[in-house]
């Protein structure tokens, strides 16, 4: 068994810009869910308007790495205003069929043939990440002992995407201490004891959504220039879905709850797939029941099946208070 090589992909899964990604997608998630009480299941849309914002103005349009930024951020929340004015004042459950039906849309949209000059349709874009890594202050990679290493591209990325996740949880916590935080968990818990107050309701969510749909976004962004490329199959609603088992496994409503979650999923997920391929190659597992090309989608097995036991023995996740979860009545 190779374990040098098993610890050497399983720690670096825990800090990667893998682990920052769905890190940021999920704690939008968790303003979302967590703190409001939205049931958002497009947050891969608001991750692929900003990355696709950021492309299509450096790569289609020519303009500044900057620019392209505040375009996607713009369009994070465009997209939050047309998703949640029509769908804020009902139930719950419509602002859930609405979101996940305006992340296929808009995948969809991103891979049409029609709108391929612009969106590169199904291939997507590239040459757009040229002014991020022109900021990049390292000369050099860096080497944890013998076997983690990060090239200067690589620690670029991992310092400025962790930067944007210890902005995005001060962010978070700050508000959730502020008397506007304290109205967003009130919605979550009975928003019409809220609105018998005096309080504006359907602002608040609006509010919460832009927040969310923006922290989220940022996860975008780092998605787009940490792979130098963007492509719309990337931000199927399975990306959502990663991002909700991520939020309850840390634990909902908890500043700190989608980071933790973020990095023990993908150490599971990267762990699992490095010990079965390896007990495959020296044929603990044969190959009559296993081949590595089966591995990947047997760990999703694994960890699903593990992830079902936390659900069930202890649904509030690692840091959540089961009160403030209450799954069973979403």
């Amino acid at each position: 068994m190779n374990w040098e090589l098993i610890f050497q992909v399983s720690v670096e899964s825990i800090i990667g810009s893998t682990a920052i990604i769905y890190a940021l997608a999920a704690i939008g998630l968790n303003v979302h869910f967590g703190y409001t009480g939205l049931l958002n299941f497009g947050q891969s849309a608001f991750l692929g308007v900003a990355a696709y914002g950021l492309a299509m103005s450096v790569a289609t349009y020519g303009l500044p790495f900057w620019v392209g930024i505040a375009v996607g951020l713009a369009g994070a929340v465009l997209l939050a205003l047309l998703l949640g004015i029509p769908t804020l004042r009902l139930r719950a459950d419509y602002l859930a069929i609405v979101t996940i039906a305006a992340a296929e849309i808009i995948r969809l949209l991103f891979r049409s043939v029609s709108l391929s000059e612009w969106t590169g349709g199904s291939d997507g874009l590239q040459a757009f990440s040229e002014g991020f890594y022109a900021m990049n202050p390292y000369s050099q990679g860096i080497a944890l002992g013998n076997l983690i290493t990060f090239d200067s591209r690589e620690m670029w990325v991992l310092t400025v995407g962790w930067v944007l996740v210890a902005v995005a949880c001060l962010i978070v916590w700050l508000l959730m201490r502020s008397p506007w935080g304290r109205v967003l968990k009130a919605i979550r818990e009975d928003e019409d004891a809220v609105r018998s107050l005096g309080k504006n309701v359907f602002s608040y969510k609006i509010q919460s959504l832009i927040l969310g749909g923006v922290l989220g976004s940022l996860g975008g962004f780092m998605f787009a220039v940490s792979r130098a490329a963007v492509q719309p199959d990337t931000y199927g609603t399975e990306f959502t879905f990663f991002a909700y088992t991520i939020l309850i496994l840390g634990g909902a409503a908890r500043v700190f709850g989608p980071v933790v979650g973020s990095m023990i999923f993908w150490f599971l997920i990267v762990f699992v797939d490095a010990m079965l391929v390896e007990l495959i190659r020296v044929g603990t597992i044969p190959s009559s029941i296993m081949d590595t090309t089966q591995a990947g989608s047997v760990r999703y097995i694994l960890v699903g099946l593990g992830l079902m036991a936390l659900l069930i023995f202890r649904p509030q996740g690692i840091f959540g208070d089961k009160k403030e979860v209450m799954l069973d009545a979403r």
